[in-house]
């Protein structure tokens, strides 16, 4: 059985090389709007979505990603010219889930419409530093929220990754 979600699914592919040129709005709007339509425990909807565009924020968003991954000179953003960070409010218990689930519908929408994306992980670290809770508090986000993670987009630069095989036993019938 197939259909255009299966399909959608089967062809997303983590991107690490991206064109220096920026998304459009458009497919921005895409993207995130998909990302409002994720599952949520209770439909309590406790994720926030922040998107950076700008090159200076980017740049220092990079950078404490970095500096937490322990090497201040890699880049993990690989180039990617927008980024979604996405916070989900700790009040909420199922917030992590939740926050994972924007995010990888974020991924599969952005893989529909012809973006590269991947998942970066340390948003939790990156605002648990100075300078990334003073970013929240510039963003408006209470002292509640945790990184998640974040959500880069861009056009790919290259070949689309291929798939790796599935693990023959992923999936046990009991």
């Amino acid at each position: 059985m197939t259909n255009e979600v299966l399909k959608a699914i089967e062809a997303r592919r983590s991107c690490r090389s991206y064109e220096e040129k920026q998304i459009s709005a458009e497919e921005l709007s895409a993207v995130t709007n998909a990302g409002t339509w994720a599952p949520t425990a209770k439909g309590l909807q406790s994720p926030k979505m922040v998107v950076v565009q700008d090159a200076e924020t980017m740049a220092k968003l990079e950078r404490m990603n970095a500096a937490v991954l322990g090497n201040p000179d890699a880049h993990p953003f690989y180039g990617a010219p927008t980024a979604v960070v996405v916070f989900a409010d700790t009040q909420v218990p199922t917030y992590m889930q939740d926050g994972s689930l924007v995010l990888g519908t974020m991924l599969l929408a952005a893989s529909s419409i012809g973006l590269g994306s991947c998942w970066i992980n340390r948003a939790k670290e990156s605002f648990q530093t100075e300078e990334g809770k003073a970013l929240m508090r510039k963003w408006g986000l209470a002292d509640t929220y945790e990184g998640i993670g974040i959500c880069i987009l861009g056009y790919v630069k290259g070949e689309i990754p291929a798939p790796k095989a599935r693990k023959e036993d992923y999936i046990v019938m009991a």
